[in-house]
């Protein structure tokens, strides 16, 4: 039976000498982002975070603090998911990266400016200069994240 959307999502944001945390993602929807998901059964948005930190890249959050919190219209791959509200947190976090093999194709810190690289490859799928199979193996910024990293004046 296909899981279906509970329309909550959160983001994390994990800085690090002026570098920021991207996965990209395995599987739809495709692209790079900061790691995020669903909040599902927690109790809160906070321990989703917490817990979806912990599940795609192994690190451990210390002290969230909100950034952002908003509806979006994005796509999901869950049965219903065509919109989600946000809670996008910033935390510092402990350990050692180590990425979720079955949720993330590669997790590593970005610049700002390679991250604008990124928000290239978004203009260029979005003018149809590369296919959908050329986006899935070399993608840029996660739709949604594009919006946000441009609302938060990351890019």
């Amino acid at each position: 039976m296909p899981k279906v959307c509970d329309h909550t999502s959160v983001a994390i944001f994990v800085w690090r000498d002026d570098m920021l945390l991207l996965i990209q993602r395995a599987k739809f929807p495709y692209g790079f982002a900061v790691p995020a998901g669903h909040v599902d059964g927690d109790t809160s948005f906070e321990e989703a975070a917490k817990r979806e930190l912990k599940e795609e890249v192994g690190l451990e959050a210390v002290e969230l603090k909100l950034l952002l919190e908003a509806r979006k219209e994005n796509p999901c791959r869950r049965e219903g998911g065509t919109w989600h509200l946000w809670k996008l947190y910033e935390t510092k976090a402990t350990s050692e990266l180590n990425r979720s093999l079955e949720e993330t194709k590669s997790a590593r810190w970005f610049t700002k400016d390679e991250i604008k690289q990124l928000a290239l490859r978004n203009e260029q799928w979005s003018r149809k200069d590369m296919t959908d199979e050329e986006w899935k193996e070399s993608p840029g910024l996660e739709p949604v994240m594009l919006e946000w990293f441009k609302e938060l004046k990351i890019l």
